[in-house]
């Protein structure tokens, strides 16, 4: 493109031939966009290039640099498309969509966008734009932050200026002014919809010592996405408050609410949590995409014996199948993944969670209110009289919840459910220390599943990592005791080649595009369930998991490394070795 575009400039007289040769070193030299090398070689402006681009390509042209595009116009495409391919939507009306591409001559972009537009029912309108103006449109889809919140926070600067006393409205009625204004509320929306769109799992919004910060958590790290003057928290928290349905004067004591919003065409659902501090408030909320369906088991990242051991488990008639891990693990979406498995027009499934974080069609979801007394323990009480076929229960937290839920297993029932310990094999001790029968548990427990989750490298940066010579003796000890039998496909004992990424636009630069879980799969085999029966001798129990050929979270993790999923880094974090 480079070349028969330069001999255009030079055919309308523009630029020389020696200019022509000096952009062309220039462009391969630095690998820039030819349109940038073109602006700072200050023979056009890029108002100019923009109509010679639209004459050279025979399209209309679209600046961009000065356009505001509607949010819902640029969220028609996804962002890696738009990116990648470098094209914008900048307009929707009727059924035609208009696009504008920096290279028209991309076919695979022309493509991708007629797909996208075919699959909606759209026609396409393509225009040409400059790298200028795909900049300035893409960082409003990327969603420039600071850019629409700083617009917003314009109209409340005054108060900065303002004198002390005043900056921070006192008396309820100037706070609800304030809640009420227009800026408050599209900041507050602008945090919410670039946390979604962001992919975040959580939004925190926290008091400084001189300003107020919000930080998104994605792919379970905190990210500082932005910084508002101090004098504006209090404000945020109101207007939170007031789309939580939370108590405005209530200041002194922790809060929990439920914002519910459509963004982007998703039901979105903002779990609200204030807690008081010494003369302000923090809010955290979480993020739940009600309408979005559990992944799959190999979507999540199980493979080799740990798949083929739930899967062969969860289709037995009756008995427990547990998870374990900390908090933030992913228990509850692989609960919900082995639900989509179970999940059929002839079976009643009844859930009692807290709170609904995935939506299963066909089942009964209910969330435990303990303000009004209805409890895990409680909540399973009833459930069992409403002839359910498969129960999950969210978490099981005391006897009496321990206790029914075996109950139902040992009446023919299907139950799963969490439990908080540090490995798979540690949820027997801590059953029994619930006060469950060693033989209702030897009979009723089917597996037990221990899992954390690490960060999945970008596929599209990935590169050779090598390790130090401390880590890479540490990874030879770890598939040294791997079975060959055991390794998963793929692995090489001889071949010790890790992965990383190098940070590119699909990731944000950190190398780093989603998460997968590492596993380790307890299954009770007759043998198990004798031990079990009998006291549960921890030692009896490693020695019949060796025979299993059990996988820990270590070895699992490794393995994952070793076929380029995640880094070993994120592995020797997540299982704290």
């Amino acid at each position: 493109m480079s070349q028969s575009f330069l001999q255009y400039l030079i055919a309308k007289k523009v630029i020389s031939q020696d200019d022509a040769v000096l952009i062309e070193k220039q462009y391969q030299k630095n690998q820039s966009p030819l349109d940038v090398v073109i602006v700072e070689s200050g023979k056009l402006d890029d108002e100019s290039l923009l109509k010679l681009k639209a004459e050279f390509y025979h399209l209309p042209a679209e600046s961009l640099t000065k356009s505001v595009i509607p949010h819902e116009v640029l969220g028609l495409f996804p962002k890696e498309v738009i990116t990648n391919y470098k094209i914008v939507p900048f307009a929707h009306e009727d059924d035609t969509v208009r696009v504008a591409m920096v290279n028209p001559e991309n076919l695979k972009a022309r493509e991708a966008v007629d797909f996208l537009a075919r699959q909606k029912g759209w026609d396409t309108q393509f225009y040409v734009t400059t790298e200028e103006g795909f900049k300035r449109a893409s960082e409003q889809h990327s969603g420039n932050l600071t850019t629409e919140v700083g617009e917003a926070l314009e109209y409340t600067d005054k108060s900065k200026h303002a004198a002390p006393e005043k900056r921070q409205p006192k008396k309820d009625q100037e706070l609800e002014e304030v809640v009420k204004s227009a800026p408050v509320s599209k900041m507050v929306n602008v945090i919410l919809r670039h946390a979604v769109e962001g992919g975040a799992s959580d939004i925190h919004i926290e008091p400084q010592d001189d300003e107020s910060r919000v930080r998104y958590r994605i792919d379970g790290d905190l990210h500082a996405t932005l910084v508002l003057p101090k004098y504006i928290h209090n404000s945020i928290v109101s207007r939170i408050k007031v789309l939580a349905n939370l108590k405005l004067d209530e200041t002194r004591k922790p809060q929990d609410g439920r914002i519910h919003l459509s963004i982007n065409n998703k039901q979105i659902d903002f779990r609200v949590s204030t807690l008081p501090l010494t003369g302000t408030e923090k809010v955290v909320m979480r993020i739940l995409d009600v309408t979005r369906g559990a992944p799959k088991l190999a979507e999540l990242g199980f493979i080799g014996r740990n798949f083929d051991v739930i899967k062969r488990q969860i289709g037995q008639p009756n008995g427990m199948f547990l998870v374990t891990g900390p908090t933030g693990s992913g228990k509850s979406t692989t609960l919900f993944s082995a639900l989509n498995m179970l999940n059929k027009e002839k079976v009643n499934i009844v859930t009692l969670e807290d709170p609904v974080e995935y939506y299963l069609p066909g089942a009964n979801q209910s969330q435990v209110r303990a303000e009004v007394d209805y409890t895990f323990a409680s909540g399973l009480r009833s459930i069992l009289r409403q002839d359910p076929d498969i129960i999950m229960v969210g978490e099981i937290r005391d006897n009496e919840t321990a206790s029914l839920a075996v109950q139902a297993a040992l009446t023919g029932h299907i139950v799963l459910s969490t439990l908080h310990t540090n490995d798979a094999l540690g949820s027997i001790p801590r059953l029994l220390d619930m006060k469950v029968e060693q033989f209702l548990l030897s009979n009723t427990l089917n597996i037990v599943q221990a899992q954390r989750l690490v960060r999945k490298v970008c596929q599209d940066c990935k590169q050779e990592q090598k390790l130090s010579p401390d880590l890479v003796e540490k990874v030879k000890s770890v598939l040294g005791s791997i079975p060959d039998k055991a390794l998963y496909k793929g692995v090489d004992k001889s071949k010790l080649v890790f992965y990383k990424g190098k940070g590119c636009p699909k990731c944000g630069d950190s190398g780093y595009k989603g998460r997968l879980s590492i596993a380790e799969v307890v299954e009770n085999t007759r043998a198990m369930q004798d031990i079990i029966a009998k006291g549960f001798d921890q030692s009896l129990a490693e020695k019949e998991l060796m025979t299993q050929g059990f996988i820990s979270l270590l070895q699992d993790g490794v393995m994952k490394a070793l076929l380029g999923l995640t880094t070993a880094d994120e592995v020797i974090v997540a299982t704290k070795e």
